[in-house]
């Protein structure tokens, strides 16, 4: 790239600098026009009389009613797409019937009698009323799926959301001009925010989506840049909204798409994943490539192989337009609510009026895709010699599935066989050495005869080098090798962002196995790279469920002692787990190995 001439996030990043340390420690405040107000010693508090504690919370609770809303907004097109199919307004199998009629029974809903589309129609129902509830009532899905012990623990604090969207406007009408003036008072709307996030944002979208989609399934995937294929109609789906997305991979692989593109001179079509529609895919349709998380797409997009880029909603940046001239790589945007100047458009209105026309815009961008192909033949293609194989599509129904049960895995956890668990994903961030953090920690937990779960962008450098992949049993832990072996890998690859239910429903399961509280138990989350606002959401909601949070990047939130003493400290008290955050990763990795075994010796296991 920088022989090209092509400037990419790391070089701006570089120009940023020295980053605002006004930002950095969460104490300006633009939330009237007052301002902008920064706190320092000379002036302690804001034109209004907010202090430090009072901004960095509202801060704080913008950027996670920010998380709650992007995970939403994807999740409510699935949720409004289930409906759809089961309307028949959507050309669409309903591919998790197991999954669906299994989430029915768990929300309440009489099952008996009814076909697969009176059910979907139901749920969908139901996942729709706990994401905008505006009259106060019972969040149903959070009352469906989450442990009894934690809902009396939420109850206790009165942090119980009536629905995703009313949290979201209630956070931005406390944070507004003059409202809410006690940090601790905002700092309780922020763990509403986060069970929000976490049982509708999160969990709802998740439903939606295996009903719609069907679940992953185990394959072998090839991983990292060497797995592009010169010669082919090559096209990246990038972002978090898998649903137009879908559509455009099964029209892709029809033989009328192979053969107009075998006209054109192509060998075929070949799909690859960025970001967590590419990993959504993957996981679903066997043959799609993963090749980096939303930090690297320009190392990608400059290897001058991708004839069309398919951007849907979030982690999509702007750069990439940029980049993608440079290589006459065409740019297609599918959502009214993630436009970039200069691509072109075929998607989805705001009103989700016109989802009946998804085929129609899937061959429309399929063919858009072989047309660039053929405009593109003087461009120079440069692929780095280096791929591996990775292990794909685990779950619980899974490892169930594998093993025979629950128990077989709650056993090897009680007796050391696994020393514990944790589920590390998240972003990635410039503000440390590139995905290095990640494969580092991972690194030093297997070694421990820890399982690693991931998803997300944190997934990719672990698929890239190889700790999706059998061989890396040999840096595991011989506790966890025997267990492993012979063909499971030591990092199980969940698939993307949204499947953190996957994992808190794994923790669940082997918590109630063993008779334990998921707070009493030797798990933990790590987002060492973490850098966007459902990053923030992500940690909350397993912190919620009393299970410590590890990063190695802080939040915005040195400005103020009694909110770091909040996040740091005091939640140990009320919710049973802290955030945790270390920028050396190392030494991160290794404060999770100790806090594992702290948890061990006080369940009484060797």
């Amino acid at each position: 790239m920088e022989k090209a001439g092509c400037e990419t996030c790391f070089d701006r990043f570089d120009k940023q600098k020295p980053q605002c340390s006004f930002g950095i420690a969460g104490v300006c405040c633009r939330n009237c026009n007052m301002g902008p107000c920064r706190i320092t010693k000379k002036s302690p508090k804001g034109v209004c009389g907010a202090d430090a504690d009072l901004i960095v919370a509202r801060n704080l609770l913008r950027w996670v009613a920010a998380g709650v809303a992007a995970h939403g907004a994807r999740g409510r097109e699935i949720m409004l797409a289930l409906k759809a199919a089961a309307q028949g307004l959507l050309e669409m199998p309903i591919a998790g019937a197991d999954k669906l009629k299994k989430s029915a029974v768990q929300l309440g809903i009489n099952t008996e009698g009814k076909t697969l589309e009176e059910i979907a129609s139901e749920v969908a129902d139901i996942l729709i009323e706990d994401l905008c509830r505006a009259v106060p009532g019972k969040h149903k899905t959070l009352h469906a799926f989450a442990p009894e012990e934690r809902i009396r623990v939420w109850e206790e604090l009165d942090i119980l959301p009536i629905g995703a969207y009313h949290e979201v406007f209630e956070a931005l009408h406390r944070t507004s001009t003059g409202t809410d003036g006690d940090w601790e008072n905002v700092m309780k709307q922020f763990l509403r925010c986060g069970l929000a996030f976490a049982w509708t944002s999160v969990l709802g979208s998740s439903i939606a989506m295996d009903s719609l989609f069907g679940m992953p399934q185990r394959r072998t995937v090839r991983a990292n840049l060497g797995a592009l294929k010169e010669g082919y109609v090559n096209i990246a789906v990038h972002g978090h909204s898998p649903l137009l997305v879908s559509e455009i991979v099964k029209q892709g692989r029809s033989q009328e798409f192979i053969n107009l593109a075998k006209q054109k001179g192509a060998l075929g079509i070949q799909f690859y994943g960025i970001c967590c529609s590419g990993l959504s895919a993957m996981y679903r349709y066997g043959g799609v490539i993963p090749l980096s998380n939303a930090i690297g797409v320009e190392l990608v997009l400059g290897t001058g192989a991708i004839d069309l880029w398919v951007a849907d909603v979030q982690d999509v940046y702007p750069s990439i337009m940029e980049v993608a001239k440079c290589f006459k790589t065409t740019v297609v945007t599918t959502s009214d609510s993630a436009r970039l100047p200069g691509a072109e458009h075929y998607g989805y209105d705001h009103m989700h009026s016109n989802l009946s026309e998804t085929k129609a815009l899937a061959r429309k961008i399929i063919k858009r895709a072989i047309d660039s192909f053929a405009s593109r033949r003087d461009v120079p293609v440069f692929i780095p010699q280096y791929e591996v194989e990775a292990e794909v599509g685990f779950s619980l129904e899974y490892a169930i599935s594998h093993f025979g049960s629950i128990e077989v895995i709650a056993d090897a956890l009680r007796d050391g066989k696994i020393a514990g668990i944790v589920n590390l994903v998240g972003c990635n961030n410039p503000r440390v050495i590139y995905e290095k953090a990640i494969t580092d920690i991972a690194s030093i937990l297997i070694q421990n005869n820890i399982l690693v779960l991931t998803n997300g962008c944190a997934s990719f450098p672990l698929l890239k080098l190889g700790f999706c992949n059998k061989s890396a049993l040999s840096m595991t832990g011989s506790e966890l090798r025997e267990f492993l072996q012979p063909d499971l890998p030591p990092v199980w690859h969940m698939g993307e962002c949204l499947d953190n239910a996957r994992a808190s429903a794994f923790f669940r399961a082997l918590a109630d196995a063993l008779g334990k509280d998921i707070k009493d138990m030797p798990f933990a989350f790590a987002s060492p790279e973490w850098s966007n606002e459902k990053g923030v959401g992500a940690a909350l909601g397993f912190r919620l469920l009393g299970i410590n949070s590890y990063h190695s990047v802080y939040p915005p939130v040195q400005g103020s002692e009694k909110v770091m003493k909040f996040l740091f400290e005091d939640t140990q008290k009320t919710l049973g787990s802290v955030m945790v955050v270390e920028v050396d990763h190392e030494k991160l990795a290794e404060r999770i190995v100790s806090d594992i075994k702290n948890k061990r010796k006080a369940l009484g296991w060797e």
